[in-house]
């Protein structure tokens, strides 16, 4: 707002103005981008768009990034305008425009022919520049001879085609396979679909190589048959193996023992034939298996095992026999028609050699006046009684003889005794007794008799028994005083005195030497010069028991015997002691050798050393003359 005003007097010479300014702008500012740097993904071979592609077919597996630099300018680019500039780094993302491509076109792999089924044989891979799910590729077999020897798997880590055996291979039957396998791509894009088919092919071939196999049968199993009782050493069959390898190593045949524990067979080791070392009892096994070991000469750890069956063919060497311990029991009086007894019998061989049985009596018998035997064509017969009238006081058992024959060819027969007792039946046929004793005592003793009989052999058994009882019980003098021989018995004890079991432990009759009876108590030790004669007076009598009077006499006598040693002695023992000047006579204690020792004073040991003396003085003077 602006006015025009006296300058003396400050009046306003006319109304107020209204002025509007207006700022016009000048180029003072640059443009600028928002972000510093822009990224942008566009698909291979795309159309032109906002950012155009400069080339029709951009290719990603040539070059997949690439970098912008965009500058923006104002006033529509004239001169004077300002400018600003930023980055735009470009990806080209991937298509599947690519097909898998082999990098050669035959690959050689080999295989053991002792390779099991499932291991590897080698390796494959198609080469695709496409990445991702576009760069996924699958392996099949397509064609080629070996089509069912081998398979092939995809490896989707290392996209490698990993062939496989499928089963075994053998060398000596055929050394090569071919293979044709192909590579293709998993995901397939439509709209590249003009580029080609998106696999390729490739030939693989197998060599087979060699291996040392083990011997092979011609059969997984063998069966044989043998005769029971055949003679040892009679062929029960042969095995056969061949080496596989073309070489043709010579096999050895031998048995496992482990499945021939028994040792009933040997075999051939060239010709594989099985032999008998014993007769076989098919009643005691019917069946032998056994393995045989097919070894290489060359190479002792190439083996194989077969399973061998041996069946023992029967032989008709039993007769048939009872099928049970029969006995028949017939009354006094029996006159019944049904048979007393029904019997069976039982053989051991098999069926062809057994039933049908044949019952008979035997032919010196056929003519039986008691009994005869029914055959019932059904492998049993029934024992029927001809007469009547039985007694026990007369015959109370019969054995009747019974021949049964079997079926076999030869026949076999066996004579089987049956015991037919008579016993003593009521009116309706139930049997009473079958003891003829029993019979003929109820007309001698009464029941009463015999009980009192019985009463009497206890009442002995018990006055026996209270005797020996008594007789135990009774207590023996501990001193026994014998006009022969009567000495003291000296006990030591440990503990400090039993009071009246000391003096029931001591008998005084082991203290009287039979010897000093006389009065003469011989050396030991030493042979007396000449004989003492015992003064008389001084011999205790023979029933002394008193010990004071006893051990005085000994010490007179021993006192004024020249012989006697000159120390009193009650008896003179054997046993040298610990104390020996002699020391210990076994060599296995000895720390001295025989130069160390002197064996002089052996002969002033008296007679009991006597021997060691002669041997070791002689010894001495034996060196001393060398």
């Amino acid at each position: 707002m602006a006015q025009a005003v006296d300058r003396d007097t400050n009046r306003p010479l006319e109304p107020p103005s209204e002025f509007i300014v207006k700022v016009q702008d000048i180029n003072d500012n640059p443009p600028e981008f928002l972000h510093e740097n822009y990224h942008a993904n566009v698909p291979e071979r795309s159309n032109v768009g906002i950012i155009r592609t400069a080339l029709p077919n951009m290719d990603r597996e040539a070059k997949e990034e690439y970098h912008v630099v965009i500058q923006a300018k104002d006033m529509g680019g004239h001169m004077g305008g300002l400018s600003g500039t930023t980055k735009v780094t470009i990806t080209l993302t991937d298509v599947n425009d690519n097909p898998p491509k082999f990098p050669q076109s035959v690959y050689q792999m080999s295989v053991s022919e002792a390779a099991v089924p499932g291991e590897e044989v080698g390796r494959l891979k198609a080469k695709d520049p496409d990445i991702g799910e576009n760069g996924l590729v699958t392996y099949n077999i397509i064609d080629g001879d070996g089509m069912e020897l081998f398979e092939i798997t995809t490896d989707y880590e290392t996209q490698e085609g990993v062939v496989k055996l499928k089963k075994p291979v053998d060398f000596e039957t055929k050394k090569a396979y071919s293979l044709k396998v192909e590579a293709a791509n998993v995901h397939i894009d439509p709209k590249f679909i003009s580029n080609g088919p998106f696999k390729d092919t490739v030939t693989v071939k197998i060599s087979v190589e060699d291996a040392d196999e083990p011997p092979m049968f011609l059969a997984p199993s063998y069966i044989h048959e043998v005769q029971e009782n055949a003679a040892a050493g009679t062929i029960v069959g042969r095995v056969h193996a061949k080496d596989p390898d073309a070489a043709g190593s010579p096999i050895r045949y031998t048995i496992d023992r482990h499945t021939d524990l028994d040792r009933y067979f040997n075999i051939g080791q060239e010709d594989g034939f099985i032999k008998t070392t014993k007769p076989l009892d098919r009643e005691e096994t019917a069946w032998l298996n056994i393995s045989v070991l097919a070894t290489e000469f060359r190479n002792t750890m190439l083996t194989t095992k077969v399973p061998v069956a041996i069946r023992v063919i029967d032989v008709n060497d039993n007769a048939p026999k009872f099928a049970a311990p029969y006995e028949g029991f017939i009354c006094e009086s029996d006159q019944t028609k049904p048979p007393i007894v029904s019997i069976s019998a039982d053989d051991k061989d098999d069926t062809a050699n057994g039933p049908r049985f044949l019952f008979t009596l035997p032919p010196e018998i056929v003519h039986n006046p008691n009994f005869t035997v029914r055959d019932n064509r059904d492998n049993t017969a029934g024992i029927y009684v001809k007469r009547g009238g039985f007694s026990r006081q007369k015959q109370d058992l019969y054995l009747l003889p019974i021949v049964i024959s079997d079926g076999g060819i030869p026949p076999m027969s066996s004579t089987n005794t049956l015991t037919i007792k008579v016993c003593g039946c009521d009116v309706n046929g139930a049997l009473l007794s079958c003891n003829a004793e029993a019979y003929v005592l109820n007309a001698g003793l009464s029941t009463g008799a015999l009980v009192a009989i019985l009463a009497c052999i206890v009442i002995l058994l018990v006055i026996v028994v209270l005797f020996v009882t008594l007789r135990r019980q009774k207590k023996e003098p501990l001193i026994v005083f014998e006009e022969e021989d009567v000495r003291e018995n000296i006990i030591t004890y440990d503990d400090e005195g039993g009071g009246e079991e000391d003096t029931e432990a001591f008998d005084i009759a082991t203290l009287q030497n039979p010897d000093g009876i006389n009065g003469f108590i011989p050396r030991k030790d030493i042979k007396p010069e000449y004989q003492y004669m015992p003064r008389p007076g001084l011999r205790p009598a023979p029933n002394s028991v008193d010990v004071d009077d006893f051990i005085n006499t000994r010490i007179q006598e021993a006192d004024n015997d020249p012989t006697a040693p000159p120390y009193d002695s009650i008896q003179i023992y054997g046993y040298e002691g610990r104390g020996s000047v002699a020391g210990s006579l076994s060599s296995l204690e000895s720390a001295t050798t025989d130069s160390d020792l002197d064996y002089d004073y052996l002969q002033n040991w008296g007679p009991r050393f006597k021997k060691l003396a002669d041997l070791y003085g002689s010894k001495d003077t034996f060196d001393d003359d060398s």
